[in-house]
């Protein structure tokens, strides 16, 4: 079971560092949030499996997937949920770049044109991996029906999703570690 006060104190305990940071956007801040220290810790990748199943619940979709690397823990999380709870699911994984050999594809999986997906993602700032992962699911032909992250540092990711139409969940903010935004 989802356990979201336990899920706060391990990215407290594990992910949350001070200093100098450039995010991934190009931002500069006075803090990181190294997402992988949870989702590669058994504890933390259960929770934020079983949160983000929970969260998604309602939503009608036939698989998870996002950017690899931030997404592949998360996605395993998901099905493993799924699976233990008899919800069949599928996942995928977009590369950044094209696989070199092969099928030479962006997008690996199961996953076939016209499935509805979730796209996944462990810290959003902007939006801008999840963003590029929601880009080249739909060119591969899958529909995006809703994207979520274990936390969101609201710096304007939420906002990138409404103006795409991207429905956005979100299991956590930097306020939930005492952060205020901006």
């Amino acid at each position: 079971m989802y356990d979201r006060q336990r899920l706060i104190e391990l990215f407290k305990e594990r992910a949350l560092k001070f200093g100098e940071f450039t995010l991934a956007s190009g931002q500069k801040s006075s803090y990181y949030l190294d997402g992988k220290q949870v989702t590669l810790f058994s504890e933390g990748l259960r929770l934020a499996g079983e949160g983000l199943f929970e969260l998604l619940e309602d939503l009608e979709f036939a698989a998870v997937g996002g950017m690899s690397i931030g997404a592949d823990p998360l996605v395993a999380a998901v099905l493993t949920i799924a699976a233990e709870r008899g919800r069949p699911l599928e996942g995928f994984l977009v590369r950044k770049e094209a696989k070199g050999h092969g099928t030479r594809r962006f997008v690996e999986g199961p996953v076939a044109p016209g499935t509805a997906v979730v796209v996944l993602d462990d810290v959003v700032t902007t939006g801008g991996s999840t963003f590029a992962a929601i880009e080249r699911i739909q060119e591969f032909g899958c529909r995006v029906v809703g994207a979520a992250a274990v936390v969101d540092r609201l710096q304007g990711g939420a906002a990138g999703f409404r103006e795409r139409g991207v429905e956005f969940r979100t299991l956590l903010t930097v306020e939930d570690f005492g952060i205020r935004p901006g």
